[in-house]
């Protein structure tokens, strides 16, 4: 049955683009509780109206993608942390990230459904928490010569086999290497678990990073209460304390928790 006052033509217009719209990918942002859908506003890539798409339990935080991959540019990447942080001053948010697109929205509402348990409770479990990034690195001009100051048995080993007695051979200094990393990542962990301590009562979890190069000593990831970060910056203020000037202390956030979600979309 056709709507009173619009003729064959427009009709016929409508259901084109309708089929259209229905055609294009839906960029996703974020996983959210919600029973229905909602229009957030014109804030996401290239202006794009964010808005969810609900199984009728969960939801799915999406704009249009009519063009399919969606290149990582600064202002998309930034137009992708403006949606997350919007909706973490509200919500409990599963982020997602950069440049997931599904193909339509049946298939994203099929996800939801299949993962729907397991959506939830993760909701449940990061609702109210926020991530904090906490990177610990040697302020030092030479990570190796810093080592060979503050490790006698690194120094004594560099003056037997790079000495003035001869030309060190391949196999010295692999041997000197190895000692290097060996000190290297048993002052990490040292250094590692002494800030762990401090930090355990403020933090809900911590998660331990790879480093990033030679000269870190930490890359934390640590799940926060939103009303605890001012709790959590006395800690690293206070972990800081029992560091002497070789080293630098670089905090950050809050973030959505990208490092504590562990579901993954087939989509």
């Amino acid at each position: 049955m056709r709507e009173r006052g619009t003729s064959p033509l427009e009709e016929g217009e409508r259901n084109v683009s309708e089929e259209a719209a229905q055609k294009q990918g839906r960029y996703l942002y974020a996983i959210v509780p919600g029973k229905g859908s909602r229009s957030y506003g014109d804030f996401g890539l290239n202006n794009s109206r964010v808005y969810a798409l609900s199984d009728g339990h969960v939801a799915a935080v999406v704009s249009d993608s009519p063009d399919g991959k969606i290149r990582p540019e600064r202002r998309h990447l930034a137009a992708h942390q403006e949606v997350l942080k919007r909706l973490m001053a509200e919500t409990a948010v599963l982020p997602v990230s950069f440049g997931v697109v599904a193909e339509d929205p049946q298939a994203l509402r099929r996800v939801l459904t299949e993962n729907r348990e397991a959506l939830l409770e993760q909701l449940d479990r990061l609702a109210g928490k926020v991530e904090m990034g906490l990177r610990i690195t040697w302020d030092v001009p030479n990570i190796f010569e810093y080592f060979v100051t503050t490790h006698p048995e690194l120094r004594a080993a560099r003056d037997r086999l790079l000495g003035p007695q001869g030309q060190p051979t391949q196999n010295d200094k692999i041997e000197l290497g190895r000692m290097f990393d060996h000190l290297l990542n048993e002052d990490r962990e040292a250094h590692l678990s002494r800030t762990e301590e401090v930090l355990a009562s403020r933090c809900v979890e911590i998660k331990r990073n790879p480093p990033r190069n030679e000269g870190d000593v930490a890359n934390l990831a640590c799940l926060v209460e939103r009303t605890a970060q001012a709790s959590f910056e006395e800690g690293v203020f206070e972990a800081a304390k029992s560091f002497d000037n070789n080293f630098a202390f670089d905090f950050n956030g809050p973030w959505p928790p990208y490092n504590f979600v562990q579901i993954r979309l087939d989509l």
